[in-house]
């Protein structure tokens, strides 16, 4: 037996700390690094929330979406819109054969603005 409290605040503190590097990333221009992390956070957020919801160990998968099913939290169509808009960022971070062309800085901001609402969201949840 798991202690899924344990899980979840290991995944929550996790996904603050995160979405803090992202922000600060993208504030100096790395902006692939800063979406990498930014995907990172919501994944480990709703691994927090996968955790919960089981109370099992979370998947070791990244598809946003794929998460927010197992998760248990019911998402809105525009919020689980948003987590698939976010999936590339995932590939682009790890796999350099999938990297296209940099987002720009206004991308990049449009994607913090969108985030942020899912990832504020989704710690209110927990």
């Amino acid at each position: 037996m798991i202690d899924v409290e344990k899980h979840v605040t290991y995944w929550q503190k996790g996904a603050v700390e995160d979405w803090d590097v992202a922000i600060q990333l993208i504030a100096i221009n790395k902006i692939r690094h800063g979406l990498f992390f930014l995907h990172l956070a919501l994944e480990k957020l709703l691994k927090a929330h996968v955790c919960r919801y089981t109370g099992e160990i979370a998947p070791r998968i990244h598809n946003l979406v794929r998460l927010a099913e197992l998760s248990g939290v019911v998402l809105t169509t525009k919020q689980l819109d948003i987590l698939a808009e976010m999936n590339p960022y995932n590939l682009e971070g790890r796999y350099p054969e999938m990297w296209g062309p940099i987002s720009s800085a206004e991308e990049a901001t449009l994607a913090i603005a969108d985030s942020t609402e899912v990832f504020t969201w989704l710690m209110n949840q927990l």
